[in-house]
């Protein structure tokens, strides 16, 4: 059974704070000076819904400042990328249509595909035979709307989605194509603007979600895409139609996190000097050989070490050596796919990857 628990002040291999903006003192007395200024209403919570008592002038700007920053028409900013995703499947898929999923999509995706009255069909992870086979049957045999979901990069493995191609083939088979940014958000693209922003493909996907809790370091999320699709959720979303709005502070919070990385862009480079960093002493490593290293470009990287058992083992050894790692076990993933999910910061030290990597090889395996 999964319980609660608290930090063990040891070195931070396991957050989502990929930059260090959820404890830069630098961006707390920025976000502090800007709230001061910005109690447009003089109240500490929103009161109620977008709709109703909570909309403001500042989540409207806010709103038209993410929407240029991820090169889109409109953004509608959300309580959580949860909830982002929830509303997103949740209310777009119809009756008849078909959403196509990679396999390893959030469980805030699933969610949303769930509540919805398309059917919903997992393609393979990464998989574009598959995914094209699927879309040549769907178009075949129904009308109606096709909805394809990936990510840019996903969380449990770190791995980067197929972007590109992805695309091109919904463009050959008239599919809407919708991505989760969530833990690209800040760290690739242009200011922090994400993977698809990065690689010139923004205005090809029908809807993006972007996540603000990771590595903007602070709360929320935003969907991007045409105004009709910013209008059509505000209209039928239940996620955001039936949610007091986010309070001022939070607002402030995001806009503040992306000024900061415009006056700090060296902060992405930095995080990626850490990767490299960690994939070389990783790589110096023998291993069993049911336990498998994945590397990856971004901050995510894993230890595949199957068995709850050895893999949460593996977890205490490395807190004792002083390395917070949490162990990922079933179900949120598959069992016998039980890992060691190493997430890296732009503050980590080399001698504090010396540290983990060290105590991984002192491990009885």
């Amino acid at each position: 059974m999964r319980g609660l628990t608290l930090p063990s002040g040891s070195v931070d291999f396991y957050s989502n704070d990929y930059l260090g903006l959820a404890s830069s003192p630098a961006l707390a007395e920025r976000v502090q000076v800007q709230y001061a200024q910005a109690s447009e209403l003089n109240r500490l919570g929103a009161t109620g819904s977008r709709l109703l008592s909570g909309n403001s002038a500042y989540a409207m700007a806010l709103e038209q400042k993410l929407a240029q920053l991820f090169q889109g028409e409109a953004a509608l900013l959300f309580n959580s990328g949860y909830a982002a995703n929830l509303a997103v499947l949740s209310s777009l898929a119809q009756k008849g249509d078909l959403i196509l999923y990679d396999e390893l999509i959030h469980a805030s995706l699933r969610e949303g595909y769930r509540l919805s009255l398309a059917i919903h069909t997992a393609f393979g992870h990464n998989d574009l035979a598959d995914l094209a086979q699927k879309l040549a049957r769907a178009r075949h045999t129904s009308a109606g709307a096709i909805l394809v979901v990936t990510e840019t990069v996903y969380s449990m493995d770190g791995d980067n989605g197929i972007l590109r191609e992805t695309l091109e083939l919904c463009e050959q088979y008239g599919a809407f194509a919708v991505v989760d940014e969530a833990h690209s958000t800040g760290i690739f693209g242009p200011g922090g603007s994400g993977l698809v922003c990065g690689e010139g493909l923004a205005a090809r996907f029908f809807a993006r979600i972007y996540t603000f809790g990771k590595g903007i370091g602070a709360h929320g999320a935003c969907v991007v895409g045409s105004r009709d699709l910013v209008d059509y959720l505000i209209n039928f979303a239940r996620p955001f139609i039936y949610s007091t709005a986010m309070p001022l502070h939070n607002l402030v919070s995001i806009a503040c996190a992306f000024d900061h990385l415009a006056a700090h862009p060296a902060l992405a480079a930095q995080l990626q000097a850490v990767v490299q960093y960690y994939r070389v002493k990783i790589g110096e490593l023998s291993f069993p050989p049911d336990v498998q290293v994945i590397v990856n470009a971004g901050p995510i990287q894993v230890l595949l070490v199957p068995g709850s058992a050895r893999c949460k083992a593996l977890a205490a050894h490395l807190i004792r050596a002083g390395c917070e790692v949490r162990p990922i076990v079933a179900p949120t993933v598959k069992a016998g796919e039980e890992r060691l999910r190493i997430c890296l910061h732009s503050f980590n030290t080399p001698v504090e990857i010396d540290v983990l990597v060290n105590a991984l090889h002192q491990f009885d395996w």
